[in-house]
């Protein structure tokens, strides 16, 4: 059983749902976010609550009556507040920086490696080691920094390469020379 769910879906102020059939458009003060629905799960607005009911009980569609509100759910708070990823560098020479829209990131190639700003996405370099990935889709949010990351990812020896702020890098012991 999903209770995520059943669960009600309330509108901060300032964001707007319209609804054509199954695809779902969604308007606030950060930008405008549209997705298409399955039709087995009925999304109702109703003032400021937004409800979700499944047509049919078999385990395929309680899957899609959780996942469907935890969807919209994160384009309304994606609408209204946004998501952010930060990603940190750790090695000696590792370092980000900005080039007009462009992010450069000098990890220990022979190479920088360039990524350019998407539709939606922005890059932030607070500091030369640490990156802020922000938009209003929570996926391309996380896409797009998980692109980043796996540019060099950490490694369990010294633990050099880009991570999550806050991640824990599970650290191996070296080899044992005789």
């Amino acid at each position: 059983m999903s209770r995520i769910g059943y669960k009600v879906v309330n509108l901060p102020e300032g964001v707007e749902v319209k609804q054509d059939g199954n695809v779902v458009t969604v308007k606030g003060p950060k930008g405008e976010l549209t997705r298409e629905f399955s039709d087995k799960i009925t999304i109702k607005v109703e003032g400021n609550e937004v409800s979700f009911e499944r047509s049919a009980e078999d385990n395929k569609t309680k899957a899609l009556h959780g996942t469907t509100r935890s969807n919209f759910h994160n384009m309304v708070v994606g609408v209204s507040e946004g998501f952010k990823k930060e990603l940190e560098l750790r090695g000696v020479g590792y370092r980000a920086q900005m080039k007009g829209k462009t992010l450069v990131l000098n990890v220990g190639y022979s190479h920088p490696v360039e990524f350019e700003e998407e539709e939606g996405i922005t890059f932030e370099t607070p500091s030369a080691t640490s990156i802020i990935v922000s938009g209003i889709n929570k996926e391309e949010v996380g896409d797009c920094a998980a692109r980043i990351r796996a540019t060099r990812a950490p490694e369990p020896y010294k633990g050099k390469g880009i991570r999550y702020v806050g991640e824990y890098v599970r650290r191996k012991e070296g080899k044992t020379g005789k």
